[in-house]
């Protein structure tokens, strides 16, 4: 058999679908929002490794505006002939067992991002409905499914007419697979798709593929987005350094071993943090794992060993590894067979073979490039030195830290109306600005677990000051004293004081900055925070309607047309211009009453790119500050920090 010769014969089954749709945890990790994209993410997979195994150039994805996904590409299509085992065409097998298709032959795919997850058969176990339509040896195909259950049976379609008919638009019609789905709303705690989301994935994805072209298509709002990057890593480097001042061209290596595609991208830069965006067979890994253990092990290795031979380790006493990694902007992505990924979200990958692969390719990489280009060497070197030099200072700016007793369990700021239990479980502490809004906090929260911190001015720009700024700043020094963990290295989650820290805030551009200048804080010195989840914005409504005895607290300018045509003429407007206008009753309601207020939880799906746009809103440089609104202010209710 040769490997183009892709029918249903290579499609294997391990097991049915049962128990999909009665635990869908199991398969997606939850039905919240992260599971509703993550059905997004196993369909486009199949779709790359199509690319991958160098059948298709082509994706174009539409989120629809009748709440579908749909996803079409140029490749081979799905095998529809009957398999000769099961005596069922291959597209319904493939979508109707779990553990089935030709992944698990490696004559057909050597390498694939979509034993990752769980595939597309369990997409169609949790879809409402879901179409699947191939184009293939010059006819079209077609099957329908509801809950995963096949109800029309495979049919072959008279013309592309037919498609039109169930609301597809073929775009390639000589050849490839299109998936329509509906997530099934009885599963999932939420149908509405991100667009920002999504293309944040499929930005990675042209990336990583530079033979890829993937286009993205909004229906509702017309947004459409064509992706292509030809320069694959190194301008996925670049594109992660704006806003900072880079020291040298990006280096690249692509290099098989032992069945490992081990391929990365990186320079180095001024700033005091590593950037490091890691893949493997096209999956983020924002946990890292042995791969990125392996790159950085063979990174330092290769840098402090030709410093040392030559003689430029001057005026420190070594360097570590922390230096070495410091200022570095890299992109790394490794392909394999069967990669074992750990952790809770199974983004970190767990092959312990591939530490050593890595980190050999990549010191004998940086050993040989070093030797060969001595400007850039000392350029590097330089570098390095630089961040060993500045490990004293930053060691003596958190003794500073240290000594000061408030942060080792002293004190806590005479502004904190403190709560008065103690079980960090049951604990709240709302961070509010200024005098106004912190006295009507502390008159409208529960006092039983609920504490208040107001803060007088604006919190410090923390991506543009020192660690000993940051230290001596009041404002600071209260907060990280109130929350009780510490800040960076330091930060101990078993001393937190309160579960939720609830950063509340008027809803206008001042709010909006403040609310910016606390969440970069706690990005950069207390990040393991957002990560656990500890950290929410509040809500407050921005109007109340009343007519008579109803009222009504409303969050948009949208919301507030909608509510007004539904209480009808004489209805009593009133705009809050801040938290300090709302009386303490009105606050606890709309704000603080844990069974009617609206919280959104912070959090960190893609760290690397949260980073990039952290460094151009709050860092030095003006002009990619600039470049960034004047591109995304158009979007901007939709991103997401």
């Amino acid at each position: 058999m040769t490997e183009d010769n892709y029918d249903s014969s290579q499609i294997q089954i391990l097991e049915g679908l049962k128990a999909v749709r009665k635990v869908p945890g199991m398969y997606i990790g939850s039905t919240d929002t992260r599971g509703l994209h993550h059905l997004v993410y196993e369909v486009v997979d199949n779709s790359v490794d199509e690319s991958v195994a160098g059948y298709c150039s082509r994706i174009y994805v539409v989120m629809g505006s009748d709440g579908s996904i749909t996803v079409e590409d140029d490749g081979r299509g799905i095998p529809v002939d009957i398999h000769p085992k099961y005596n069922r065409p291959g597209l319904e097998i493939v979508l109707t067992e779990l553990h089935s298709g030709a992944k698990f032959d490696k004559k057909v795919y050597k390498i694939t991002g979509g034993l990752h997850g769980v595939g597309v058969h369990v997409v169609n176990a949790l879809s409402k409905k879901l179409i699947a339509v191939v184009k293939r040896d010059g006819k079209i195909y077609y099957d329908i499914f509801e809950q995963g259950i096949p109800v029309s049976g495979l049919k072959t379609a008279s013309d592309v007419s037919e498609i039109e008919k169930l609301g597809i638009k073929i775009q390639f019609p000589d050849h490839g697979t299109i998936i329509k789905f509906y997530p099934d709303p009885d599963i999932f705690e939420t149908t509405e798709f991100s667009y920002e989301t999504i293309l944040a994935r499929l930005t990675d994805l042209s990336y990583l593929n530079p033979q890829l072209t993937i286009t993205f298509l909004d229906e509702a709002s017309g947004r459409e987005d064509v992706l292509h990057h030809e320069g694959g890593l190194i301008e996925l480097v670049r594109h992660l350094s704006e806003g900072k001042e880079v020291l040298m061209d990006p280096l690249y290596l692509k290099e098989e071993v032992d069945s490992h595609m081990v391929e990365f991208s990186l320079l180095y830069t001024t700033d005091v943090q590593e950037t490091l965006m890691s893949f493997v067979n096209n999956i983020s890994t924002p946990e890292g794992g042995t791969h990125v253990a392996g790159f950085h092990q063979g990174l330092s290795r290769a840098i402090q060993d030709y410093a040392r031979s030559n003689n430029k380790i001057k005026g420190v006493e070594d360097i570590t590894g922390d230096d070495v990694k410091e200022g570095v902007i890299a992109v790394l992505h490794v392909k394999m067979q069967n990669p074992q990924f750990e952790g809770q979200t199974k983004s970190k990958l767990g092959n312990s073979s591939v530490r050593g692969i890595v980190q050999s390719v990549t010191s004998k990489f940086m050993k040989t490039f070093m030797e060969t280009n001595p400007h850039v060497a000392d350029v590097i070197i330089g570098r390095v030195l630089s961040a060993a030099a500045a490990r004293e200072a930053s060691r003596k700016a958190k003794e500073l830290v240290r000594r000061k007793s408030a942060l080792e369990g002293g004190g806590l700021p005479g502004k904190l109306a403190d709560c008065s239990s103690n079980d960090p479980s049951n604990s709240e502490l709302y961070i509010v600005e200024g005098d106004s809004a912190g006295g009507s906090a502390k008159q409208a929260r529960n006092r039983q677990y609920q504490a208040v911190l107001p803060l007088r001015g604006k919190i410090l720009n923390v991506e543009k000051a020192s660690d000993m700024k940051v230290v001596e700043n009041e404002i600071i020094h209260d907060l990280v004293v109130a929350i009780g963990t510490g800040v960076k290295e330091d930060l101990n989650p078993k001393k937190l004081r309160y579960g939720k820290i609830i950063i509340m805030t008027d809803a206008d551009v001042d709010g909006a900055h403040i609310r910016t200048l606390l969440l970069t804080f706690f990005f950069r010195y207390a990040r393991s925070l957002i990560e656990n989840g500890n950290v929410f914005f509040a809500e407050p409504p921005l109007y109340r309607i009343q007519k008579g005895q109803n009222v009504r607290y409303v969050y948009s300018d949208e919301e507030k047309e909608q509510v007004s045509r539904e209480f009808g003429p004489n209805a009593i407007i009133q705009r809050f211009k801040g938290l300090g206008e709302m009386n303490p009753e009105q606050l606890w309601e709309t704000t603080m009453n844990p069974k009617t207020r609206k919280l959104v939880q912070v959090t960190i799906e893609d760290a690397e790119e949260a980073e990039r746009i952290f460094t151009i809103l709050m860092g030095e440089k003006v002009e990619p500050r600039r470049k960034f609104i004047e591109e995304n202010a158009v979007y901007a209710e939709n991103i997401d920090l």
